[in-house]
């Protein structure tokens, strides 16, 4: 049996019509049996897991995660743990999190953690000699949760799928998360967009309806919570442009993004609302969140042109770009933000930081500012499009490589589609037709070699 870690109770507490964990238990053991054969006894996991948890084994098995994976140490630590936390935008629901959830639970011997989009834990609450209990199942402050790192887990779970969801014991696809039951719950922002998951964690009577609906109810409040302060933000906005306030000091009061990879134009936004931006100061705005450091002119000249701008020119943009997002935003002297701004550059990094290919294809709508010259601008693009390329080709996952070969991108990449046809069956008609395209894109560049011995004859 399970031993209960946190907050126990009996194993054979139900949790669903006619399911028992005892029994749940027992077929999760055999699972990890006929996983550790492997081979064609992985045929047997069907008649023993849940269709949720098969479906994430099986995705696990294909991402090569090892059940018996030990704690590497590896996470966000110390000071950048502490800034990113901070600066996260589920660090706005804290409060009522705190009200809702994390009184209550943790007060009960039951553990609260709190984790970003991607699956990385931001915080854990509950008594200390509990909260030491589970890191040492790597449920840890700065840990990654994402299931291509660690394999089936209620926050993993609640990433990939966008749904509550709750995983028990050895439901759990690596062995050290085998004391632990977990429920977990999304929270989106008013966009629909994933922001972070709410999961409550302990022993067995975690695994039960009421835990379930418990965190999910907290998730939802949340959710509610991120409307209310959008429309307040907005509120507070318009009463300041009926005193007479102008624009930039409606804007300085928001949370702002910036939205930089596509074909489209590079779009600001400000408390929900799109600030109209030209490529210039998208630019510019992008470097400086790059550089949280700041930036003298002369350095900032550098990364904008080769060509040697002026520091005059450099305070004219600059001028201008307060003139759009607010006097209050930037320092001078070096230039520098003063706020957070979120990019979608940083959303896709982070992504790949945690491992989680597939959401960094998603959010890959195309290169970084693709019309811009400038050198610093240049080097993200580059860098962005080379690390997930890299990440795509090394992932083995057929709908990350459909995904990336169905982009603009990847859609005569020869290396992707070689690899995209080596996760396909050889006697499907889509292997077929991944063949006929890499035949094509052979003669390409058969042809194209042709004609450069032609033009160095």
């Amino acid at each position: 049996m399970v031993s209960n870690l946190a907050g126990g109770g009996a194993a054979g507490y139900g949790v669903e019509p006619g399911t028992q964990l005892g029994a749940l238990e027992s077929y999760a053991a055999q699972a990890h049996g006929h996983l550790t054969v492997g081979g064609e006894r992985l045929a047997q996991l069907p008649g023993l897991l849940r269709p949720l948890i098969l479906e994430s084994w099986l995705r696990s098995v294909r991402g090569g995660v090892d059940p018996r994976d030990e704690l590497d140490g590896r996470g966000l630590r110390g000071a950048d743990l502490e800034r990113y936390r901070d600066n996260h935008p589920i660090a706005a629901v804290m409060p009522l999190v705190d009200r809702l959830l994390l009184q209550d639970a943790t007060s009960t011997g039951l553990i609260v953690v709190i984790a970003d989009q991607f699956g990385r834990v931001l915080s854990v609450h509950g008594g200390p000699d509990r909260v030491a209990a589970v890191a040492d199942a790597g449920l840890r402050e700065g840990n990654d949760l994402s299931e291509r790192r660690v394999g089936t887990n209620a926050v993993g779970l609640a990433v990939r799928t966008g749904r509550a969801s709750w995983v028990h014991g050895p439901e759990h696809f690596l062995h050290r998360m085998h004391r632990i039951t977990g429920a977990a719950a999304p929270v989106h922002d008013p966009d629909g967009r994933l922001v972070g998951v709410l999961m409550i964690a302990g022993g067995a009577r975690v695994a039960s309806p009421e835990i379930l609906a418990l965190v999910k109810a907290a998730a939802t409040a949340a959710e509610m919570d991120l409307v209310l302060s959008t429309v307040r933000a907005q509120h507070r906005g318009a009463e300041r442009i009926g005193c007479g306030a102008d624009s930039p000091q409606r804007h300085a009061a928001g949370r702002l993004a910036l939205d930089v990879l596509g074909l489209g134009q590079p779009q600001l936004t400000v408390a929900g609302e799109r600030v109209p931006l030209s490529q210039r100061h998208a630019e510019i705005l992008l470097l400086l969140a790059e550089h949280p450091e700041g930036l003298s002119a002369d350095h900032l000249a550098l990364l904008l042109d080769d060509t040697d701008l002026d520091n005059a020119t450099i305070r004219a943009a600059m001028s201008r770009l307060r003139a759009v997002v607010g006097p209050q935003i930037f320092d001078s002297r070096p230039y520098r933000l003063r706020v957070h701004l979120a990019t979608d550059v940083e959303a896709l990094r982070a992504a790949l930081d945690s491992g989680d290919v597939d959401t960094a294809v998603r959010l890959y709508t195309g290169p970084v500012l693709p019309r811009s010259n400038a050198p610093g601008v240049v080097d993200i693009r580059d860098e962005s499009r080379v690390r997930l390329r890299t990440a795509v080709l090394r992932s083995g996952d057929p709908a990350v490589l459909s995904r990336w070969t169905a982009c603009a991108e990847g859609r005569d990449d020869a290396a992707a589609w070689a690899a995209y046809r080596s996760t396909v069956d050889r006697d499907s008609a889509l292997y077929t037709q991944i063949e006929a395209k890499i035949r094509v894109l052979d003669r390409r560049m058969g042809a194209d070699a042709t004609q450069m011995q032609r033009f160095d004859s």
